[in-house]
């Protein structure tokens, strides 16, 4: 079961028998163990989602720790980018229980040590998956204690803090937002209270059951209520947040859903702006458009393997100020090499008040490709399926296996790569045409 539940970034898994308190018990002692091998503070942060069995779990996590000797700071309801605010400001390991955009019936965990950095298999996960089956020999330390901190005010200034004074004052906008009933119902008000805009509040009322739709925005269907609204309202900007808030997904004036790789580029330029001549990250699945952006603007484009600890780590080694995923993630120097979706939002309406543009006409210097979106096919056999692809055209292109298979070609490129959890491959197209990226498109499907 722990192969099962201990995934790649995180642990997520179904609550009746796979996330239960007993294991939430056992991990806050792997988890308390750990740390003290690693020689962190003795004292671990813990917040939580809205979900139902979010509390019982940070509980039992918490009695864990203590057993350990660890003492435990409850910050309650909470992002998973407030927790990295909490990690990152008091300088403590972390804990978010949380199974982000999963449906009802999940839950899960994410871990950081001091500072947000964050653990993923190579950099603790396995290792406290092992003192998990093992056992903990018991603490000669005495019991841990608990307490409670309110930091949302102090999240919300922080994140407003990044910007010059006035930032938000320059025009007043209109401005939806859809929670998706998770974390930024929570997060969202504390934030937005302190901006000139027009709010329009969607689905933030906390309930984990999700009654109107899944926190998933990467799925378009989850999106339609947003964009109906957006047009509705004649509003200048959507946003939608995933359960745990951490991605944002951007709807235009139009209606329209703004490619998260044309987000990146809007960050990369603002940035760039502020620091000339700095790194930026992107994952290698981002437009091209991304990479020629940093470049006009001075910047140093560096690519990366798709997955929130590869960029984390490339942006410590490299002094990085910004790193964007195509999946909505997006990674900031001065939030601890954390990922936001509400320092990304904000990003955006900042740029957006400070121009008489209307967003579909500030992206449209980022949007000079026609990309496919993500496509995933179950597979028998994931390595026969890429060797298939690979022999088609190797020789003819450009091949990188950096992160699974990608193919480049003059106007075109693809990237095939398998998914860390399920029998799964996902394809990513661009083209500079759509009839070019259909083609292309086609013709790897056909070939997996």
């Amino acid at each position: 079961m722990l192969e099962k539940i201990i995934k790649a970034y995180d642990i997520r898994g179904l609550v009746k028998n796979e996330i239960t308190p007993d294991f939430s018990f056992a991990l806050g002692v792997a988890f308390a163990k750990f740390l003290e091998y690693e020689r962190e503070p003795a004292t671990i942060v813990v917040g939580e989602d809205m979900r139902e069995s979010s509390p019982l779990l940070a509980d039992a996590f918490t009695n864990g720790a203590n057993s350990q000797g660890m003492d435990v700071i409850r910050i309650g309801l909470a992002s998973t980018d407030m927790l990295y605010f909490a990690s990152g400001k008091l300088n403590l390991p972390g804990i978010m229980f949380t199974a982000s955009h999963n449906p009802a019936k999940y839950n899960g965990m994410k871990l950081c040590k001091s500072g947000a950095r964050p653990i993923g298999q190579d950099t603790g996960l396995l290792k406290i998956r092992e003192l998990i089956e093992k056992g903990v020999p018991i603490s000669n330390r005495p019991v841990g204690s608990s307490r409670k901190e309110n930091l949302l005010k102090d999240y919300a200034n922080y994140l407003l803090a990044q910007f010059p004074k006035n930032t938000f004052k320059k025009r007043k906008l209109k401005v939806v937002i859809d929670a998706g009933n998770g974390m930024a119902g929570f997060t969202a008000p504390a934030v937005m209270a302190k901006l000139d805009i027009d709010l329009i509040a969607m689905y933030f009322e906390l309930d984990g059951n999700f009654p109107n739709h899944e926190a998933n925005p990467i799925e378009a269907k989850n999106l339609k209520d947003l964009q109906k609204r957006v047009k509705k309202e004649k509003a200048d900007i959507g946003l939608a947040f995933d359960g745990d808030a951490d991605r944002c997904f951007l709807i235009d004036e139009k209606g329209g859903l703004v490619n998260p790789s044309a987000l990146t580029a809007l960050i990369a330029a603002r940035e760039l702006k502020a620091n000339p001549g700095a790194s930026i990250i992107y994952n290698l699945i981002s437009s091209k458009a991304v990479p020629e952006v940093i470049a006009e603007n001075g910047g140093v484009g560096i690519r990366s393997r798709v997955g929130h600890s590869y960029i984390k780590s490339m942006m410590a080694q490299t002094g990085a100020v910004f790193g964007g995923e195509h999946s909505g993630h997006f990674y900031f120097n001065d939030f601890w090499r954390a990922d936001s979706g509400m320092l990304a939002a904000l990003y955006a309406l900042a740029e957006l008040m400070g121009s008489n543009s209307s967003l579909s006409e500030l992206l449209k210097p980022y949007n000079r490709y026609i990309s496919s979106g993500e496509i995933n096919t179950k597979v028998k056999d994931v390595t026969k399926s890429i060797s298939r692809v690979r022999d088609k055209y190797h020789g003819k292109y450009q091949v990188d296996e950096l992160d699974g298979l990608t193919i480049t070609a003059s106007t075109w490129w693809f990237n095939l790569r398998p998914s860390n959890t399920e029998p799964l491959l996902r394809l990513n197209v661009e083209a500079d045409t759509e009839k070019e990226m259909i083609k292309i498109r086609d013709a790897v499907l056909a070939l997996i």
